[in-house]
């Protein structure tokens, strides 16, 4: 791959790979660390690349995120912080609660479900390219999804 095609590529998808990281690990700053320890090592790793880049770069996003997960694990409630959570009292609208009530029932449930559900809902990923980048069957991927669902279901008040 030429660096050129590289860094198109990575335009390309590089917002979406930063909001991925950010509903992982609930971090602005970590996500926007990780994200670029991703791409510096998808970009030494370039010359072997073929296939599909965004499924390949966030499988390596991904890597990137269990890999700072074993050295230094996220709190459960890193969400609930108060920087994390920036809705202004009353003025709060119900959407921007629910959105926040969202995001904190997703850092409540397990890792493989959470990343499940980010890739489906919130990066419109199918279910083949997402079991490719959490190398897992698609069968799996449905399973983490239903169960998901249903965990958030039960965090969620609805």
């Amino acid at each position: 791959m030429t660096r050129e095609r590289f860094i198109s590529e990575v335009r390309a998808c590089q917002g979406r790979l930063r909001r991925f990281l950010a509903s992982l690990c609930g971090d602005a700053a970590l996500a926007d660390d990780l994200a670029q320890e991703a791409l510096v090592r998808a970009y030494v790793s370039s010359d072997r690349f073929v296939g599909n880049f965004k499924a390949w770069v966030f499988r390596i996003a991904y890597n990137c995120f269990i890999d700072n997960l074993r050295r230094v694990p996220v709190p459960a409630a890193s969400l609930d912080s108060p920087e994390a959570l920036h809705v202004a009292g009353e003025a709060a609208s119900d959407a921007s609660f629910r959105h926040e009530e969202l995001r904190r029932a997703l850092t409540r449930i397990p890792e493989k479900e959470r990343t499940a559900i980010v890739l489906h809902y919130f990066e419109d990923l199918p279910v083949k390219e997402i079991a490719s980048i959490m190398q897992i069957p698609a069968g799996t991927v449905k399973y983490h999804l239903s169960v998901g669902r249903d965990h958030l279901k039960q965090h969620i008040r609805l």
